[in-house]
């Protein structure tokens, strides 16, 4: 009924203070969603509900003792999460205002042919077994993930990417990356991944496109030596491609996001995408407006209080109490 009260009760600076703070529970759940911290994420955010519920209803004991927990949860936050939060920051910087419209202006989305190109050469290494990873840039930093690598530069094609791959090659081995329809460096070392589970009758290719999707946006193409399938890793997930179909869509959809090619489809996917971590992010965001805000304004309480005397000394005589009674307001 107290949270219901509170309801009618929001106005318009707390209804900001709810969405920025929303916001940036949003900006934490979306990011961590796809890393190998994800759970130890979600294990705080039930620490801090549990702890916020315990205040709200006056379990003292429990309160203590997630207060203490919390003292030093900055430092273990910092620690658990030092490279997804030096990632999230370098996100910050690179989609600054002014940066975010000068990609829109120069951004290349990849043409039907294009596609097409990635598809053959990927579709022709796994018919020959011959081993790849390719990695293609998405919104997010990648060189920071990035081990060793030979510069390149060199306009996407189907002989560039087949000779890089051949297995005499001296870089055949590492990650080729493609970004903005060019092949920028080849040879490079990825990040592996830590989820065994998800890397069940797999190799060290397929580790590394996990890793660095897990990490950021970016899609990663895996080709079997061994086995002559592909594989495609995306958002902290790696899965089989079934067939050329199933990758030319995969490849066109993460353009679509990327380079959004309707003003509609923006607007659409700030509805839609998410949805889930939208709700939980302004429902922990109005929780703690109710815990911190309205749980603490500030309450009077006035009282009438006799005015009494200790016992006095033989020698002397209380004659009279002027006043009586007191009136006296105490605030918290």
């Amino acid at each position: 009924m107290d949270f219901l009260k509170a309801l009618k009760e929001i106005g318009f600076t707390d209804m900001v203070d709810i969405l920025i703070i929303g916001f940036l529970i949003y900006t934490v759940l979306v990011w961590f969603q796809r890393t190998r911290a994800a759970f130890i994420l979600t294990g705080i955010v039930i620490a801090a509900i549990v702890y916020l519920l315990a205040r709200q209803f006056d379990l003292f004991l429990t309160a203590s003792v997630f207060q203490s927990f919390f003292t030093v949860i900055l430092i273990a936050v910092i620690v658990i999460f030092r490279e997804e939060l030096r990632t999230f920051f370098e996100q910050v910087a690179v989609r600054s205002f002014n940066r975010r419209f000068r990609i829109r202006r120069e951004a290349v989305r990849l043409l039907h042919d294009e596609v097409q190109t990635l598809v053959k050469t990927v579709a022709d290494l796994a018919n020959d077994k011959i081993g790849a990873l390719i990695v293609i840039r998405g919104k997010d930093m990648i060189a920071g993930h990035l081990d060793g690598g030979i510069e390149l530069n060199g306009k996407l094609s189907e002989p560039l990417l087949k000779s890089i791959f051949d297995p005499h090659s001296i870089g055949h081995d590492g990650a080729l990356i493609i970004e903005r329809n060019q092949i920028s460096e080849f040879g490079a070392h990825l990040p592996l991944s830590k989820n065994l589970k998800g890397m069940e009758h797999t190799g060290t290719r397929h580790a590394a496109a996990l890793g660095l999707a897990e990490l950021t946006d970016a899609v990663c193409l895996v080709v079997s030596e061994e086995r002559g399938t592909i594989s495609i890793a995306r958002q902290g997930k790696i899965r089989h491609v079934r067939d050329t179909t199933d990758l030319t869509n995969a490849l066109e959809e993460f353009y679509d996001e990327i380079h959004p090619r309707q003003g509609r489809r923006v607007w659409r996917d700030i509805y839609r995408k998410n949805f889930r971590e939208k709700i939980i992010a302004l429902g922990l965001a109005m929780l703690l407006w109710f815990v911190i805000v309205y749980g603490n304004e500030g309450v009077y309480k006035t009282y009438r209080i006799s005015v009494n005397y200790p016992p006095l000394p033989p020698d002397v005589i209380m004659q009279e109490i002027n006043p009586e009674t007191v009136t006296t307001t105490f605030s918290g």
